[in-house]
């Protein structure tokens, strides 16, 4: 399978993909940066997997989201029958949250003739180290699969399977009017198998939540329908207990077929999180603002000096990077990797963020809580710390470290927010040094980061980084100031390939990691925005149009896109992809420029 063969599946606390082909390939239980239960998407049909297909393999496929759900489906036709299968994992954030059971459902509806399916499951637990204890149980009209290993339990219902070289295999045949459903529980191993779904219940409380949430999007434009499904990707990656925004589903999708390039996003970036608050605050989820700054309070809770870049979906401090050998990785691409080191790096724009969202936050009518603006302050102590230490940057670079122009530019906005907040709405706080320190910044990029009429990447380069169409998208300058306009220039010729943008040039070893990589989506939407708000209407919506275009079948971005090969690239679905695609619609949709 592609990256884009696979749709997502949520309950807003895990996540399922589904291929084209029927198969779930990843699934982690019961939390989305648990150990995986299905993990076949980083290896083979040995590592975990539940295909469910006709036995027809000339049968044909099409797929759609039932409206603005994630209830996907899967429409398969043969010469003489038609059938669909209806995939979901129940949810209801608002009901209290049985920690003890997680849910999938495969419910196959006959809709012409008489369709025979074939299932096939084989469960690994714990990234695919722990190939379960299964037994049989229920009865000849009731079958049920019980598999466990060590914490972990399964228990799967609905058809009868039998064991066939390490996996399940089983029968299911519907005719037009009939409904079957199959039933996957994760349960903790030392409880009792969970009672089973009511499955006509449950599917229509998840149907009517998700949409119910989609309704409330404040949202009119030529892109409505890709924008709400673009909200409805940050919603299903935001966990409805803890209010942690996890940057993607997955791990170790490679950014480079066959290289070292493989990163596990299944946790909680603040600058990833911080922007996918306020694509979700501009269209009217200021609820969700406050669930996340409760959050952040928590996981940053202490001494700012510990601060981190990313915690885990419930405020985690300890994401030690790993490889995992026994994998062999999506289409080779080894290490597979669990954990993240970038959680060590010190990168200097990360209180910026989390301050123009704040602040964001503040001016929709977030009122204060009894904690945040002393939070706030404590994160403007720890930036003052730091102003002279360089840092690895928006990219988590591996290399040594440098004054990231973009770094400083968000210190800058760190400084510029806090200034703002006392003058704007009369909060306490050392305001002059804050002035101070916001001038001194200013005065040091405008000399240190701009070199031949156009900013730099990093202080002394003569190199550019898509990071830097940013600029104005936080107010450091105008989008047509001179130097911003020389800066655009130098991106389009040196990091433009086939109408896309990379984030920056790797030959330069300013990364230091080997290999190449794809286009980064989320840059060429920070490039509309900048064409929009410059008067290059027609270049910003044929860059558009050609982005939008890139999404698969049921509207997913990764991380990257390989224009040569012509397939999506890195881990999916991509936060950060869908939230610059949201403020690029936005922006097409304005008429002047508004920052963050």
């Amino acid at each position: 399978m592609r990256i884009e063969d696979y749709a997502l599946l949520s309950n807003c606390r895990t996540a399922a993909l589904v291929s084209r082909e029927g198969s779930i390939d990843w699934l982690c239980l019961p939390r989305l940066d648990s150990a995986s239960t299905f993990g076949g998407l980083l290896g083979d049909d040995s590592h975990g997997r539940w295909s469910l297909r006709p036995a027809d393999p000339d049968a044909t496929v099409t797929r759609r989201y039932d409206d603005d759900t994630f209830v996907l489906i899967t429409r398969w036709e043969s010469a003489d029958a038609v059938a669909e299968v209806h995939d979901f994992m129940p949810i209801d954030p608002d009901a209290a949250v049985d920690i003890r059971r997680t849910d999938l459902v495969r419910r196959v509806v006959g809709v012409q003739g008489t369709m025979h399916l074939e299932q096939r499951i084989s469960i690994r637990f714990d990234y695919a180290r722990a190939m379960p204890w299964v037994r049989q149980t229920g009865s000849a009209h009731h079958p049920r699969l019980v598999a466990m290993a060590g914490p972990d339990a399964l228990a799967l219902r609905g058809a009868a399977v039998k064991a066939v070289d390490h996996e399940h295999r089983g029968d299911l045949t519907v005719v037009a009017g009939e409904v079957r459903d199959l039933q996957l529980t994760w349960f903790p191993s030392h409880l009792d198998v969970p009672e089973p779904l009511d499955v006509d219940a449950e599917l229509e409380r998840t149907r009517a939540w998700w949409q119910d949430w989609a309704d409330t999007i404040e949202h009119d434009g030529r892109h409505h329908d890709v924008v709400v499904r673009s909200l409805l990707i940050l919603r299903a990656l935001t966990n409805h207990e803890t209010g942690g925004i996890a940057a993607a589903a997955t791990t170790s999708l490679p950014e480079d077929f066959g290289g070292e390039r493989n990163w596990d996003y299944r946790y909680v970036w603040l600058r990833d999180a911080a922007l996918t608050l306020e694509a979700l605050l501009d269209h009217g989820f200021l609820a969700l603002a406050d669930r996340w700054r409760e959050w952040l309070l928590r996981a940053v809770a202490g001494d700012p000096a510990d601060l981190q870049i990313m915690y885990g979906l419930a405020g985690e401090r300890d994401l030690t990077e790993r490889e995992v050998d026994w994998l062999p990785g999506f289409a080779a691409s080894a290490p597979v990797r669990i954990g993240n080191g970038a959680a060590a790096q010190y990168q200097a724009d990360v209180v910026g963020e989390v301050l123009v969202t704040l602040s964001a936050a503040r001016s929709a009518g977030l009122e204060e809580s009894k904690f945040s603006w002393p939070l706030e302050r404590q994160l403007l102590r720890f930036a003052a710390e730091q102003l002279e230490r360089p840092d690895q940057g928006l990219w988590e670079i591996r290399g040594d470290p440098h004054m990231f122009t973009h770094s400083r530019v968000m210190m800058w906005a760190a400084f510029d927010r806090g200034v703002r907040a006392v003058e704007e709405f009369g909060l306490d706080g050392p305001v002059q040094r804050w002035r101070e320190l916001r001038d001194r910044l200013r005065s040091e990029i405008d000399h240190g980061g701009v070199t031949d009429g156009y900013f730099t990447q990093y202080y002394g380069s003569s190199e550019v980084d898509a990071s830097l169409l940013l600029l104005p998208q936080v107010g450091f300058c105008a989008p047509d100031d001179p130097r911003m306009l020389r800066t655009v220039e130098r991106i389009e010729q040196t990091l433009m390939h086939d109408g896309l943008l990379h984030r920056y040039r790797t030959g330069t070893g300013v990364d230091g990691l080997a290999g190449d990589e794809s286009p980064f989506l989320a840059c060429s939407f920070w490039l509309v925005e900048q064409y929009a708000v410059t008067g290059r209407d027609d270049e910003a919506q044929e860059l558009m149009d050609r982005l939008c275009a890139l999404r698969n079948d049921v509207g997913m971005l990764s991380e990257e896109y390989d224009p040569v090969q012509e397939r999506q690239v890195g881990n999916t679905p991509q936060a950060f992809s869908h939230l610059a695609l949201v403020r690029a619609a936005d922006a097409l949709m304005r008429t002047e420029h508004r920052p963050r």
